[in-house]
């Protein structure tokens, strides 16, 4: 499988370039190909105003700015104003040590622009706990101001800000997930809600309430699970609370295509919890594109664990329809029952009452236009994405129509955009989509009407509709083609599209009745392994494990001989992660480079009070055993006048055959320097 090439753009005003390798690391663990590239350091205000600079060669990039409090303290309305005038949306992200005081005081600047993110400094510290962030020796060096572990945790967060949660439903299960205990044995009366499990049902409780459906997965009777609900009002969540229900005793895979099927939703939007780690490996080998998650084992990890999980991650902007999704959902079940009741599905249509209304696409509504080309799916012509800055953009050029649907059991809300322009004497149809909520029902035909009405407004004669195949636009496909009584290019005469009608005719539309879930090529992002790297750390830490597994065969090992060559072996196996160094391996060929050699330097002094000046790691082959000799030669070197006078005179007192003596023991030891000792004047 390919994966998607995400392209990140950094400016910083501090040595940024350690954060790569974490960033990248969280890049594959999403299934994203990432390539990171940085300006010129402390160049911000260049690179955001250069309009030769990064962040205007790489347009489509990710652009990302970080910033310490101390860095914009005296020029806050100047750093907004060159935010505001950068080349595309900015991700800033305010690093330690942060200030609550300038972060509000950038926001209330950036109030009216949507285009910059700001990544607090405070969410930082509590997602990401670093106690030591800073590197006061590394910044000396090398303008290199934080710990491995900060940059790390600075990788998680701009990582987690970039990406973007498919999750639409989340499916439980019931017994020692959602409540302490199996209620099959313990009886509905007998189960508990531990703290552990109270946190989970109120974490879902908000994630219903962001807009996104819960659904049980669970091998129960129904009738002890509906009890159990029944028996516990103290429980956050309530048995009507799910939006679907399969609990019975087949394979959870089998629930979760079915739970699909009935949302009318894809596997790639589900995503499913569970206590035991069995039942969630039996669904990631059935369902890969399905989100499976395992909780913790240690129960009172299940809090912090669920606030990891980036599947979870509610959108910062939430419309209307997404606050309203789960009341809509109740709506659709009820029109499913009529639709299982009507003889046929001209009579249901003709009960429902629909009422389709067209406009401009309004301000208010941006983020829900963007939303839908985000996440429609089956029918969009193109599947072109746009952000809400983009669909702005389009507009300056284009024209866009917003569509919203109502019956007379309820609001469907916005759930149709068209995208517009004119080309050579024809109405071009740039992107038509249709949420799946209202497919079926002759909405995708009074849209295309009404186009066909606007070309005739605008004195045109034909109406082209772009349209570019993917795996799951089939439904678009067969529409065009079923209006067009042929296959593209789709070309229309706008009188004709204008006098378009539909005939309901056949069973009921697939919206409303139970059919195979749409499946997804692609495997979902790996939110397990990400949640269990919460902690800066440990997310080094594997990133270094990964680092080792690529280290080259090392052809002789010859092993580190004294204690100082051990603990510097120690410490290069840290920050390279290569196990097992060896006294004569070489910190470039294990993969060293110029930032991790002032990160050692910085960790001799912190780990081992040496205090040695960078150029030392740059001399010659820097191996264990050079390092070590580097190093007694530089303490031998900082000896004071008194002490240097003295070993001075020893070494001139000694006899010939006591300098043939030393120089056969330090040819013999491998490598250090000896040093003799200092003889009483008795001696």
């Amino acid at each position: 499988m390919r994966m998607p090439a995400v392209r990140v753009a950094i400016s910083s005003f501090f040595t940024a370039e350690p954060v790569k390798e974490p960033l990248e690391f969280l890049f594959r663990l999403l299934g994203w190909q990432g390539d990171v590239a940085f300006a010129p350091f402390a160049q911000v205000f260049q690179t955001l105003l250069d309009p030769h600079g990064l962040f205007a060669r790489h347009p489509d990039a990710t652009h990302i700015v970080l910033a310490r409090a101390d860095d914009i303290r005296g020029s806050i309305v100047s750093f907004v104003d060159a935010l505001k005038a950068s080349p595309g949306d900015v991700l800033l992200q305010i690093c330690a040590p942060h200030s609550a005081e300038i972060e509000d005081a950038i926001r209330a600047h950036l109030a009216s622009e949507s285009r910059v993110t700001v990544l607090s400094g405070n969410e930082l510290d509590r997602l990401y706990p670093v106690r030591e962030p800073l590197d006061p020796r590394a910044q000396e060096l090398g303008a290199i101001s934080y710990t491995p572990e900060y940059f790390g945790a600075v990788a998680a967060q701009l990582a987690r800000a970039m990406h973007r949660s498919a999750c639409k439903v989340i499916a439980l299960d019931c017994d020692d997930t959602l409540w302490r205990g199996v209620c099959g044995e313990d009886g509905p009366q007998g189960v508990t809600l531990d703290p552990p499990r109270r946190a989970l049902q109120q974490f879902m409780q908000g994630q219903r309430s962001s807009g996104r459906l819960l659904a049980i997965a669970s091998k129960n009777n129904e009738a002890e699970v509906a009890e159990t609900f029944r028996q516990h009002p103290e429980f956050p969540l309530r048995f009507q609370d799910f939006a679907a229900k399969q609990i019975h005793w087949d394979p959870k895979a089998r629930s979760l295509e079915s739970i699909a099927a009935a949302l009318n939703l894809g596997l790639d939007s589900i995503a499913f919890v569970d206590n035991d780690a069995r039942e969630v490996g039996e669904v990631a080998a059935a369902l890969p594109s399905v989100v499976a998650i395992g909780l913790p084992a240690d129960d009172s990890q299940i809090p912090t664990f669920l606030d990891h999980v980036w599947a979870f991650d509610v959108p910062r902007t939430l419309t209307p329809e997404d606050l309203a999704r789960a009341e809509s959902y109740s709506i659709e079940a009820i029109r499913a029952g009529e639709a299982r009741q009507a003889r046929s599905l001209e009579e249901f249509l003709s009960g429902l009452e629909l009422k389709v209304t067209f406009t401009a696409i309004e301000e208010a509504q941006i983020a829900r236009v963007a939303q839908l080309t985000a996440r429609t799916n089956q029918m969009n012509t193109t599947t072109r994405r746009r952000s809400a800055d983009e669909v702005r953009t389009f507009l300056c050029g284009g024209a866009g129509l917003q569509v919203k649907v109502r019956d007379r059991l309820g609001d469907y809300g916005l759930v149709g955009v068209v995208f517009l322009i004119e080309r050579a004497g024809e109405l071009v149809v740039e992107s038509f989509l249709l949420s799946c909520r209202a497919l079926g029902r002759g909405v995708e035909h009074r849209m295309l009407r009404r186009v066909g009405e606007m070309a005739l407004e605008r004195g045109l004669a034909s109406v082209e509709v772009e349209f570019e195949s993917t795996a799951r636009n089939i439904p678009a496909h067969e529409f065009l083609v079923s209006v067009a009584d042929g296959d593209g290019p789709f070309v229309f005469p706008a009188d004709e599209l204008a006098r378009l009608e539909y005939r309901p005719s056949g069973g009921i539309p697939k919206s409303v009745a139970a059919r195979p879930p749409a499946l997804s090529p692609d495997r979902a992002a790996n939110y397990q392994r990400i949640a269990e790297l919460r902690l800066p750390s440990d997310l080094i830490a594997a990133v270094n494990a990964e680092k080792a597994g690529r280290a080259p065969a090392r052809l002789t090992y010859q092993a580190p001989r004294t204690d100082l060559e051990r603990r510097l072996s120690a410490l290069w196996t840290e920050l390279l992660g290569v196990p097992d160094i060896g006294a004569d391996d070489n910190f470039f060929d294990l993969g060293g480079h110029s930032l991790l050699a002032v990160q050692l330097v910085s960790r001799l002094q912190k780990e081992l009070a040496i205090d040695l000046p960078l150029e030392a790691v740059y001399t010659g082959a820097l191996t264990v055993a050079e390092l070590a000799r580097s190093i007694e030669i530089f303490e031998f070197g900082q000896v004071d006048g008194a002490g240097y006078a003295a070993l001075l005179a020893e070494v001139e007192s000694l006899s010939e055959e006591e300098v043939e003596a030393l120089l056969e023991l330090e040819s013999g030891s491998g490598g250090g320097l000896v040093k003799p000792a200092i003889k009483s004047p008795e001696g």
